[in-house]
C-alpha cells in the first residue's frame, strides 16, 4: 500500500512539475508501476508526434531511445524479435517510419505478441503500420531458417 501511494504521490508531483515541456505526452501505466515521460502520442493519437530529426544528435539521441526501449521491454521474446529488427532498420527510417515505430513502441507486450504470432487480429491501426509489417516478415523468416545445434 506505502508503494502504490509513493508512486502516486511521484505521478501527481510530475504531472503538476513545470520542468515537463509541453511536447511531451506522461503515459501512466500503472499496471507495470512506472510513468514515463518520452515523448510520444497518447492513445488516442490525437497529438502530433514531435521528432527532431534536424541535427546528428538529436538523430543519435532519439535512435538511442528508441533501440532501448526496442530491446528493453521485459518481455524476453519481443526483447529479442523488435530488438533486433529495430537495430538493423532504424536508421535507414524517415521520419513517418519513426512515428510508425514510436507507435508499435507504445503498443502493450501481450497485445504486440499476440499480434505478431497470429493469436489474435490486431484493430486496423495497428495492421496497417508498416513497422509490424516489417516485424511480421523478420519474424516469419527466423521461424523458417533452420536452427544450429547449440553444441556439436
Amino acid at each position: 500500500m506505502a508503494t502504490l501511494r509513493r508512486a502516486l504521490l511521484n505521478a501527481h508531483r510530475i504531472l503538476n512539475s513545470s520542468t515537463v515541456p509541453n511536447r511531451t505526452t506522461i503515459v501512466i501505466r500503472p499496471q507495470y508501476g512506472w510513468v514515463s515521460r518520452f515523448s510520444s502520442t497518447n492513445i488516442s493519437n490525437t497529438q502530433p508526434l514531435d521528432i527532431d530529426l534536424s541535427s546528428e544528435e538529436s538523430k543519435r539521441r532519439l535512435f538511442n531511445r528508441l533501440l532501448y526501449r526496442s530491446k528493453q521491454r521485459g518481455f524476453l521474446e519481443l526483447d529479442l524479435v523488435l530488438g533486433k529488427w529495430v537495430e538493423e532498420h532504424i536508421y535507414s527510417m524517415d521520419e513517418n517510419g519513426i512515428k510508425a515505430l514510436v507507435h508499435v513502441l507504445d503498443l502493450e507486450n501481450p497485445d504486440l505478441w499476440k499480434w505478431l504470432t497470429g493469436q489474435e487480429q490486431p484493430p486496423e491501426t495497428v495492421s496497417i503500420n508498416p513497422v509490424r509489417h516489417g516485424l511480421l516478415h523478420s519474424a516469419r523468416e527466423g521461424l523458417e531458417k533452420p536452427q544450429q545445434p547449440f553444441c556439436s
